[in-house]
């Protein structure tokens, strides 16, 4: 069953999420120790596609509104740091990723100048069709370090702006049912 959350706070950025239960939130295969659980897939994908419908700056708050009491002792301080702890990973690997991406852009980068360099010399001992077909080629070969550095960064440092800000989303947890629960939109 998919998590229930209220986003009619006017994008101001406070979710409030009616669960059954905590163990709803959380990946039931995942081994681990409750606050280092990988997040459902399921309710991972509703929290961060609620967190990117906001503004960019917006103040990010969630509020879990349990039907079942936890069982476990201080429930709401291992579902903060589950949360945050979840979130941080996700972050960490937004870095990473952003990383090998700017790593391969400038090998990509050297061996595009290379052949840039290549062409043009070769080009300026050619002349006619010959002369044009090896410059396009050098150019061409800038073509996929140029994407990475103008285009293909952006969306990981957003991906990772947006993880360091829900790491550190403050998480209230209630009891009973959040005031006018909305069903998630699919997609």
């Amino acid at each position: 069953m998919p998590p229930e959350g209220d986003r009619s706070d006017g994008g101001h950025g406070h979710l409030r999420l009616s669960l059954r239960n905590s163990a709803q939130l959380f990946n039931s295969f995942d081994p681990s120790p409750f606050y280092e659980r990988d997040l459902d897939a399921d309710a991972e994908h509703f929290l961060v596609s609620w967190a990117r419908e906001l503004h960019p700056h917006a103040d990010l708050r969630l509020t879990l509104y349990l039907k079942e009491p936890p069982a476990e002792p201080e429930p709401e301080r291992w579902l903060v740091q589950a949360i945050h702890h979840n979130f941080g990973e996700r972050l960490r690997l937004a870095r990473a990723e952003l990383r090998a991406l700017l790593r391969q852009g400038r090998a990509n980068l050297l061996i595009g100048l290379a052949f840039l360099v290549a062409t043009e010399l070769l080009a300026s001992l050619s002349s006619g069709v010959l002369r044009e077909g090896l410059v396009i080629a050098g150019w061409v070969a800038m073509w996929r370090p140029i994407q990475i550095y103008l285009y293909d960064w952006w969306p990981l440092l957003q991906k990772a702006r947006l993880y360091g800000r829900m790491s550190r989303m403050p998480v209230a947890l209630r009891l009973g049912h959040a005031e006018t629960p909305l069903t998630p939109r699919a997609g």
